[in-house]
Order: structure tokens, then sequence, then C-alpha cells
């Protein structure tokens, strides 16, 4: 995937921090980047040199220095917050922190700074609770994926689409979508692993296009997603706190992108996001994870994606048959439902540990169950 323009620095940046992770990659990196070795190796010294301005393919800006009086830091403050207007004196004390700031002022401090200037709203102010989380124990163990309600534009309409890693935070995508269909989806987790590469698990809700109904909980999309060795999981009908992540980052796409005024295109829109992305990923304290942002914690996956599907291998111990246009398959003389997203497929029909039940896998991955009362 080549350099976006908008967002070329952002990316390299992305690119440096990510070749710095312990065990990382640097050529398998600069293939998932479009790059070359030799293009990676110079923006990583160039970045030693200089940091994030020896990104830049014209670096003119002047060198900036934490203010040594009250006006001047009262004046970084301000700027910061005018930047992400979102931001409550947690993250702005953070963040200020992270870009090598001394004397950063304390958060009562910075809250006074910011009331005087007359840039806090008692209305945006912080109302977090202390919450019981749980986030996996590793990146790319599971991403969860969701559509965010879709918006006007001035010409037509944004569908986006946003995969969050449950343990970093970290967002692989934040699409804008013209629509909501599984080949338009297809394609961007086309472009998305192969940039991050391929998760374990992907968590997402009942709807279309990766859910269809309880009796037939797998689409296309899902069994595109199967064959790429990538589990799938569904969340509890009517219960959006099985996605809690991706609904709290629909809320932070909200109040710092689509709060503005109308978008004029997807073009735009898509520019808008990658911009935010940038600054959600490694800028953008998140409380959630002890307020380090995403990128800290974050490395791609070690499961490179394959262009071509790999052909399903079984054992020679597996009952093995296919999957007929109408979505069954034929076993000891009765029809077996699987779904018609699996039509074409060819499927194991394995024992289990109870008597009588068997299981209908995808490679390794069970699909459904079968009850037999006259098994031996």
């Amino acid at each position: 995937m080549p350099w976006r323009e908008v967002s070329a620095v952002d990316l390299r940046e992305e690119f440096v921090m990510l070749a710095g992770r312990e065990g990382s990659n640097l050529r398998e990196l600069c293939r998932r980047y479009a790059i070359s070795p030799t293009t990676g190796y110079k923006w990583l010294a160039r970045h030693d040199a200089a940091g994030r301005d020896g990104l830049s393919d014209r670096s003119r800006r002047p060198h900036g220095s934490p203010g040594q009086t009250p006006p001047a830091m009262a004046a970084r403050i301000v700027a910061l917050r005018d930047r992400h207007p979102a931001w409550g004196a947690r993250k702005l004390h953070r963040r200020l922190r992270d870009l090598g700031v001394g004397a950063v002022p304390s958060l009562s401090t910075i809250t006074e700074i910011l009331r005087r200037h007359g840039r806090l709203d008692a209305a945006q102010a912080d109302k977090h609770r202390a919450f019981t989380r749980f986030e996996h124990p590793a990146p790319n163990d599971l991403w969860q994926m969701d559509f965010k309600g879709h918006f006007a534009l001035r010409a037509g309409r944004c569908h986006p689409l946003t995969v969050l890693d449950d343990h970093s935070r970290f967002a692989p995508g934040l699409e804008a979508c013209a629509d909501e269909q599984a080949k338009t989806v297809q394609q961007r987790l086309c472009d998305i692993f192969r940039r991050y590469g391929r998760p374990w698990r992907m968590l997402m809700d009942n709807g279309a296009p990766w859910g269809d109904d309880r009796d037939s909980p797998y689409t296309a999309l899902t069994v595109w997603l199967l064959r790429l060795d990538i589990a799938v999981s569904h969340g509890r009908p009517y219960h959006p706190q099985t996605q809690g992540k991706a609904e709290r980052f629909h809320r932070s796409l909200v109040a710092e992108v689509l709060g503005g005024p109308p978008l004029a295109d997807l073009a735009q829109c898509q520019r808008c996001f990658d911009a935010w992305r940038h600054v959600y990923n490694s800028e953008r304290p998140h409380q959630g994870i002890g307020l380090a942002v995403p990128l800290a914690r974050y490395r791609p996956s070690s499961r490179a994606f394959p262009e071509t599907l790999p052909a399903i291998e079984y054992d020679s111990t597996d009952i093995v048959r296919s999957v007929d246009a109408n979505g069954r398959l034929c076993w000891r003389g009765r029809g077996i439902k699987v779904g018609k997203a699996f039509r074409g497929q060819r499927v194991a029909i394995r024992p289990t540990t109870s008597d009588g039940r068997f299981e209908v896998c995808l490679g390794h991955h069970p699909i459904a169950t079968v009850e037999l009362d006259d098994a031996p």
C-alpha cells in the first residue's frame, strides 16, 4: 500500500516506531509499507538525527522549545488544546511529557489555564469512572470490527469502517466507505492485512455484512476470514458492551472528528480519518492503558497476508464432505445444514468427546454440530 500523500510524515513516523520494536523484521516491515529497505534505513537515520522533523520532505519548521515562563507554557497548553478540543487536563499533561516538554504544570494548573483562557467547557469535562476492564494479553489476539453509523456528506454518505486491536487499542483501520457491502469490507481488510498482518480472531456484531441471524451466523465475508485462518466471533445481540472498546473508539471519533461542519466527499473524509488515526494511535494518551499511546503497545502480526487463499488440508482420519448449493452436506444418509455461505467448500466431520456428537469444521474452525442418536 503506497504512502498516502496527506499523511506521509504520519506513516513514516509509524514505520519508524514499529521498526524499533523488539524482534521487528525491517525488510518484512518495508515490504508491508511498500518501500525499499534503502528508503526504510533512510527514514530511520533521519528520525534518529532530527526526530519527526527529519521525516518531512522539506524540513523548514523552526525548532520549538518549552517555554521558560508561565505565559509561554500557558500558550503551548492552549495551542495543544485548540488542536484537540476534546482532550482534558490528563491527556494534555501526558502528551506534553511525551513530547519532551520540561516542567509540565500539574493537572490542576492545566485545568486553571484552560479555564482562564476560556477553553474549559463543563459539558466536556472528564466524567470517567473506574471500570473493571478486560483485554487480551497480546497484540493481534483479537481485533474488534464495526461500522460506525453512517452520516451525510455534502456529496453522498460515509459509512466509517473501524478496526481496533483489543490489547493495545491501536486502530489498524479507519476507512471512509461508500457502503457496507461485503466486497467493500473485504477490499479494505486486504489493505489492512497487507500492512499489519492477520489477527488470530475478529469480533463483530450480528449485522450485515458479517452476520445473518442466529441460525445462519456466517456470511461469505466471515467464511473468507475463516479461510485466512482468522477465527470469527459475534457479540451478544442487543449487548453493544461486548464491543465496548469499539464503542468507545466511536465516541472519540464523533467528539474529535465528526462534530464539525459536514465534509465534502469521501476523499476529504478519508484524509480527515487518516490524520486523526495517526493522532489517536501515536499522540493521544489513552486512559484505558495508563495514558500510554496505543502505538507504544502494538506490534504487527507475524502472520503475513497471503495474496492467494491457501488450500485447506485435512487429515486422513477426517470425514470430508462438500457443501452443496443449498448449504447442506450429506452424511450417513441424512442432510446436514451448515449454511449457504459455505457452498462449494470442503468441510470435515470430526467426533467430539461426547457420544453421538460430531463437529463440522472448516479447516480447524468448528462451524456446526451434529447429534446422532444411533452413533456407535
